[in-house]
């Protein structure tokens, strides 16, 4: 059975931090840049709602279901975003990644495959996860791409 715990991940210059009220600042301007908040097909808090958003993965990390990060590319000490192990049933063994969102400016670049791959690699080899599966929008056609583009297959 797996125990998922908020560890550091890092690979390059992206490290996944375990999200803590003190990355508020960086994921508000984070989601600033490019009025994520405004996508119909994704949920990214506006700066003002914050807080909640936090809060809200946080409370799911102690219930067990959860397992939030806020990600910073290392090259610029910057926080770009955030994603995060939800659906988290350890009798079988099993995540998901999802609530994954990075600033407009980092989208389309190394730092969504750098974060899953971490996350990929963490779950498979470090928590012994036997299914790991990856969420987004059936709207998203951009996310789906990328998730594709590691060679994940769709299942549903």
């Amino acid at each position: 059975m797996i125990d998922v715990r908020p560890a550091t991940l890092e690979r390059g210059t992206i490290r996944l931090e375990p999200m803590t009220d003190d990355h508020h600042d960086g994921l508000a301007a984070a989601a600033a840049d490019g009025r994520l908040w405004e996508l119909w097909f994704t949920t990214v808090p506006a700066p003002e709602g914050m807080r909640a958003y936090i809060s809200t993965a946080l409370a799911g990390q102690r219930d067990g279901h959860m397992c939030p990060w806020a990600v910073r590319d290392l090259s610029t000490g910057t926080i770009v975003g955030s994603t995060r192990y939800h659906d988290i049933v350890p009798a079988i063994d099993r995540v998901e990644i999802g609530y994954t969102w990075y600033s407009e400016s980092r989208q389309r670049t190394h730092v969504n495959t750098t974060c899953k791959l971490l996350l990929l690699a963490h779950a498979f080899d470090t928590l012994g996860c036997k299914v790991v599966g990856l969420r987004t929008d059936n709207f998203n056609y951009r996310s789906q791409r990328a998730i594709e583009g590691l060679g994940a297959k769709k299942d549903g």
